[in-house]
């Protein structure tokens, strides 16, 4: 595979479905999206192992949303790993790539050296929050933590929010290859049975998931689990190098995997690191402060400062210039007030 095909696929998202087993999927490679993600912050081996698939997972969900605006993952847990959060946002125009930015929260001193990244998270929720902009009510899916991995969380949200059976096969870590330095990779296959009426959930009352939970096996009848098994057990054979490759495009994935199943193939969708922060959106999030609040914020040095936990943009502020009883505009205090270190 020439360097060229290699880096076409690179912070990409290509659509496909199986014709044969009425399934839709989506194959993700990041790669610069993920090291501009990891790069902004230096975390734990095991936290950024979560940010890794967190992010991935982001990428595949987002190309699947008919989505206006914004989609945001949510981990929230009791453990060391207390959050992490993505947002991918939609393409502005045709052709233009989507965007995506992660963080996480953690409590280092209780990070426990060989632990499984995924136990650090404790018990808590996954949670997926679309956001179609102005004018539009948010939407808001939450399932508990479960299963082995944030895949599987994933997978559990699908099922019981969405009925709608989901897999994902993910891998991801740090490469080295001849004549480049150490970068992220990341690669992952997202199968989800097309969209139908459910005749579930006016049947049962529970699923037979990790407590009650609905599963895969719950939600289709007996022709479409048999394609649903079909086409799990063809993914299970795929290999970690194939999904981050550079030996095997994405399209030739497809077809060593599923050639019997049809696969067809849609436009890919680039991907790239970018961040909506701004001295103005600091601004507002303030404009709801008292002046006796952000005298309260105000470092010794007489400047509010601010720093944006996805890019480390870094701002400052006159506080006269801040809250609802501010006494000068944002202009008149130029020179002090400024933004720095932002790299999103």
């Amino acid at each position: 595979m020439s360097l060229g095909a290699r880096i076409a696929w690179d912070d990409t998202v290509l659509p496909f479905q199986l014709d044969q087993s009425d399934i839709r999927g989506r194959v993700a490679r990041l790669d610069g999206v993920l090291d501009r993600v990891l790069e902004q912050h230096d975390y734990p081996a095991q936290i950024e192992a979560l940010v890794a698939e967190m992010t991935l997972l982001t990428a595949l969900i987002g190309q699947t949303v008919k989505l206006r605006w914004k989609l945001s993952l949510q981990v929230r847990g009791d453990g060391p790993a207390r959050l992490i959060a993505t947002d991918y946002y939609a393409p502005t125009e045709e052709g233009a790539p989507a965007r995506i930015r992660a963080w996480a929260s953690f409590d280092e001193s209780r990070l426990e050296e060989g632990a499984d990244p995924y136990s650090l998270i404790g018990k808590g929720y996954f949670a997926i929050l679309i956001d179609q902009g102005q004018g539009m009510a948010p939407y808001q899916g939450i399932t508990p933590i479960t299963g082995e991995s944030l895949a599987a969380c994933a997978e559990t949200y699908f099922a019981q929010s969405e009925q709608l059976p989901t897999r994902f096969s993910l891998t991801f870590g740090k490469s080295t290859e001849p004549g480049r330095d150490e970068s992220w990779r990341a690669g992952g296959v997202m199968l989800q049975k097309m969209p139908k009426a459910s005749p579930f959930a006016a049947t049962a009352e529970g699923g037979s998931g990790e407590e009650g939970l609905l599963e895969a096996a719950d939600i289709l009848d007996e022709d479409e689990g048999e394609n649903w098994n079909r086409a799990n057990l063809l993914l299970d054979t795929v290999d970690q190098l194939e999904l981050i490759g550079p030996s095997v495009t994405p399209t030739d994935l497809l077809i060593r995997l599923f050639h019997e199943e049809g696969p067809r193939v849609f436009e890919a969708q680039p991907v790239q690191f970018g961040c909506t922060c701004s001295e103005e959106k600091v601004r507002q999030s303030l404009s709801i402060y008292s002046a006796k609040d952000i005298a309260h914020m105000t470092t010794e040095a007489g400047i509010v400062t601010a720093d944006c936990q996805f890019c480390g943009a870094h701002y400052e502020f006159a506080p006269q210039t801040l809250g609802f009883e501010a006494t000068e505009g944002p202009d008149a205090a130029e020179g002090q007030n400024k933004a720095a270190g932002g790299r999103g």
